[in-house]
Formats: structure tokens, sequence, C-alpha cells
């Protein structure tokens, strides 16, 4: 099969849009400040980068923070042609020395070999906690070990498995009903939107035990989280790029003072759901006890009938939240309440985004290739082997685990997707004692270290001449049987100690969404000579949405 090539430099990214408003809110406390700073800056960069030339050995300097600002739109895209370049290289930043690699022996060195040596640091923590907390994407040390432990005993439960593979299968069929309710009015809709709301409402069941019915749009309260808590990610990421973030934070303005409003919002559901539920199981689900407990606004109402009900309708509490109150109860001088709302929103964070972000990048490359659709809707007929009649939610019930395990094609067209997309296309470690990285390059206590798996998966060193072709069959053996390849040169779930724990929970919920949409409608994209392209956020999404035009079959 010849599948047309999507090399990167096909893919056209725009140019900064000053009438963005990500720009024009940005640019209000960063453009005062930064043209007398900048020059400073760099003269003392370029003094500091000729003393540090005659002691140790260093990649090139190929930038400065500055140039990711104005390519800030196309960032990965910009690291990638740099990547072409330098496997490792240097951009001059006032965050301290910045190094960026692509090379798969360095990352496994920071992410496995020399492990203890490399974390999140305090300049991860720093940029992110607001949002993130002391969770477990923010923190290292204790806190990490702690975090990782518990998570990963849950995580192997055939009891949060059972649990969250019915809410997959559950929502999966909503979403398949709510295409064909907008196919059949002939409304148009942006299947990305749709995904990222889906995936909303099953995360935070898992997480919290009930949905937030983001995707029928029915909880006001549901809706204003879930917006404040896309936002809060995006005004966080540009923290990476923006050398006055906390001069911004001080005098309140521009970014940091959305970031501030969007905080406050997801800060306050999240502690009401907590609340609610903590009472709820201290006091057995009596409404009238629950109610009295808590000084809720109106707004919360629906919140506190909601969280009841799906607690009277559920036997055994196997959400995430009810285990960690468990464990709270054990050790309460280690998980107090704010420790809690980062353990669990970090889940959120990794489950929500991630997911539904690749599932709206495989459903592009499938409308873009649609002879591999036509693979995936066969390999399921052929798996799955549903009765003639079947509808949505007989379909996703009968979905097993073993034909999960045997869609080998859809699994390697997934991997595809993120080899092209990885979720998180840019990552880092900070070192925390000198050392020297493969290659010999030097680094310092305090310097920050960049892996790059969007760059990563378009290296023609490390897929060979066609890596700028979608091409799932590159992870199939002659069988057709999934072969993985090493964590280091795909590194879309991280690796080593730090490995995603949630990539076969990942896996399989994006094959349950895949498998039951690819079954029962054929996708084409709405406007073929449109380019698409992605929002640089801590995830990997498309920008303004993907719209489809949609058949049934």
């Amino acid at each position: 099969m010849c599948l047309r090539d999507i090399r990167t430099e096909s893919i056209t990214l725009p140019s900064l849009d000053p009438q963005s408003s990500i720009f024009m809110e940005f640019s209000a406390g960063f453009v005062s400040v930064s043209v007398v700073a900048a020059v400073g800056f760099l003269l003392l960069a370029a003094v500091a980068l000729l003393a540090s030339k005659k002691r140790r050995q260093d990649p090139p300097v190929v930038g400065t923070i500055f140039h990711q600002f104005l390519n800030f739109q196309r960032l990965h895209d910009y690291h990638t042609e740099l990547a072409r370049r330098h496997k490792n290289y240097r951009l001059l930043s006032p965050f301290g020395r910045q190094l960026y690699t692509s090379d798969p022996a360095v990352v496994e060195y920071i992410l496995r070999t020399n492990f203890s040596n490399y974390g999140k640091g305090s300049y991860n923590y720093e940029n992110t906690h607001e949002l993130f907390g002391d969770g477990i994407f923010a923190v290292d040390g204790d806190k990490w070990r702690h975090q990782r432990k518990l998570a990963s005993f849950n995580f192997s439960t055939k009891a949060l498995r059972d649990f969250s593979g019915a809410i997959f299968k559950n929502s999966a069929s909503k979403l398949a009903n709510t295409i064909s309710s907008l196919t059949n009015s002939n409304q148009m809709f942006d299947i990305q939107d749709l995904l990222m709301k889906s995936t909303m409402d099953s995360t935070f069941k898992i997480a919290f035990g009930f949905e937030l019915n983001c995707l029928d749009g029915s909880s006001r309260s549901g809706s204003e989280f879930a917006k404040a808590f896309d936002a809060s990610n995006e005004w966080i990421l540009l923290r990476f790029v923006n050398a006055f973030w906390k001069i911004m934070r001080f005098l309140n303005v521009g970014s940091e003072a959305a970031l501030k409003k969007h905080i406050k919002v997801v800060d306050e559901f999240v502690y009401n759901v907590m609340d609610i539920r903590l009472k709820q199981i201290t006091d057995q689900g009596n409404i009238e006890t629950v109610s009295g407990h808590l000084n809720t606004t109106t707004k919360y109402s629906e919140l506190i009938l909601i969280t009841i009900f799906c607690h009277r309708t559920q036997e055994k509490k196997d959400d995430i939240l009810s285990k960690f109150l468990e464990e709270s109860k054990n050790n309460p001088d280690k998980i107090d309440m704010q420790y809690l709302r980062d353990i669990i929103l970090n889940f959120v964070i990794a489950g929500k985004d991630t997911t539904a972000g690749t599932l709206a990048w495989f459903f592009f490359l499938i409308c873009k290739y649609p002879s591999v659709q036509e693979k995936i809707y066969q390999e399921v007929k052929r798996v799955i082997e549903p009765n003639e009649c079947v509808d949505f939610a007989e379909f996703s019930r009968n979905i097993k685990d073993e034909s999960l395990n045997n869609l080998h094609y859809l699994h390697a067209t997934l991997t595809e997707t993120l080899r092209f997309f990885p979720a998180v296309p840019l990552d880092n470690k900070v070192c925390f004692s000198d050392d020297v990285l493969p290659g010999g390059y030097n680094v310092s206590k305090g310097d920050i270290v960049f892996y790059q798996p969007y760059a990563m998966g378009r290296m023609e060193y490390l897929w060979g001449e066609d890596a700028g072709i979608f091409r799932p069959e590159r992870w199939l053996d002659d069988e057709g049987v999934f072969q993985s390849e090493s964590p280091y040169k795909f590194v879309a779930f991280q690796a080593g100690p730090r490995i995603c724990l949630g990539k076969e929970f990942a896996y399989r919920l994006m094959k349950i969404y895949a498998a039951v949409l690819v079954y029962f409608f054929q996708f084409k994209l709405r406007d073929e000579q449109k380019d698409v392209h992605y929002k640089t956020m801590t995830t990997l999404q498309i920008d303004q949405g993907l719209f489809l035009e949609v058949l049934s079959r």
C-alpha cells in the first residue's frame, strides 16, 4: 500500500497572529519589559557563553528563549527543524542552561541509567504548582514514591480495571449516540470537542465516582470546571517561554491574571466534590446530613445531588477518590485534602487531554488515509464479531479484553498516530548534580535537559527514510502482530521508573472508542483543503477543532 507523504514540511503552521487572544493577553504584560531585559540578558549570556567554552564541552547554541516565544504557535516544528541539524543543542535562557536532545542514548541516560540525578526540580514545580500542586507530575523524592506506590497498586487491581472498562464502553456508546443524532439532524460538529467532553466524563467518573455530564451539557458547574481546567493548562505552558511570568503574577496582569481566575474555578469545584464525597462516605449517604455539613452555594446544589445519587446506586466504591480517602484514614499525616486534590487532579490531567487529543489526531489521519480506516473497520468486524442488528450499547458491552488485545492493526495505527503527534510533545528533567551525558556533554546542577517526543518521531536517523510517511504497518511483524519499539526511541509514554502507569488504560480507552466509532461510522474531513495545525499547550491538541463529515455504515 502506498500512503501519501505527510512530511512535517508539508504541514503549514501559521505565523504568530497579533490578533489572537493568547498573544494579546500575553503581550500586555510582556512587551513592556522584554526589550530592555532581552538586551541585557543577551549581553550577559554572551559573556557567560565565552567563559563556559573555555572549561567544558557543550552542545552548539542555536538560539534563545526569545526565539521560542517568536515561534510559540509552531513551537514543536521549530524544535524539529533544530533537531534535524543537531541531535543535541542549547538555547540561551535566563532560567538557566537548557539542553535539548533527540538522542535515544541521552533520553535513556536521564530517564533510566542515572534516574536519581534527574527529576522535576524546582523549575518545573514553580511553573506548574498552581495546577499540578504536589501531584505526581510535579514532585520528586518521597512524595513521588508515595504516589507512585499507591497508584501502581490501584492500577493493577482487577476492580479498577473492570470499573474503568465498563465506564469506557458506556462513554463510547454515549458518544456514538451523540454523533448519530448530530449526523441525522445535519448539524456540523467538532469531533475533538466531543472527544474532550466524553473523556472528561469518563476520566472524572473513574477519579471521583460520577460524571460531569459535559457531553450532554446538562451540568453547568461541570462545564465551567472543564473550560477553566483547559484554560489553566494553556496558561501554565506559557510560563515555560515567558521570562517575566513572576512579575506578571505579582502585578496580576495578562496571562497570570487569567490563570489565577481559572485556577480558582478549578479548586472551588474540586474541593466541593471532595467535601461532599467525604461527608457522604462518613454519613453513609444521608442527603440531609451531607447538605448540613457543607456551606455550599446554590451553584453546587446539582453537584450534591449527582454525587449522592451515584454513590447510592454504586454498591462498591471503586473510583480512585474512594481508594485514596480510605488511605487517608490510615495515613492522616500523609494525605490531607490539598494533597488529595493534587493527586486526583493529576490523574484527570493524565487521562483526559492525552487520550482525547490522540483520538482527534487519529481521526484526522484515518480521514487523510481512507484505506487505513477501511482496514481498521474490517479488523474490528472480524475480531469482535458483532450481531447483525446490534446497537451502540450492545456492541460496546460485547467488546472483551481478549478482543482488544487482538486488534493489532488498530493498535499499530494509534501508535503511529502517537509517533507523529505524541500527547506530550516536549518534556524535561532538571539535573540535580554535575554530570556528563552520553556524547561527552557536560551538564551542571540546575541545568534543564529537554527531550522531544514530537521531534524524535520525525527523525530519519531513528525511523528510516520513510519517517515522514504515516505507515501503521511499520509496527507489525510479518504475521500482522504488533511489535513495540524501544521506549527511549518512542517516548510517547515516558520511560524508566517514571513510565506512564496509565499506558495500558489509555490504549484500552482509545481502542474501545475507535472500535465503536469506526464500526458504525465512516469519517471524512469536511474540508480536505484546510490546513490542520496544533495548539501549543502542555498536551498536543488540534487548533480550532476537527470538523468531519460522518456517514452511517
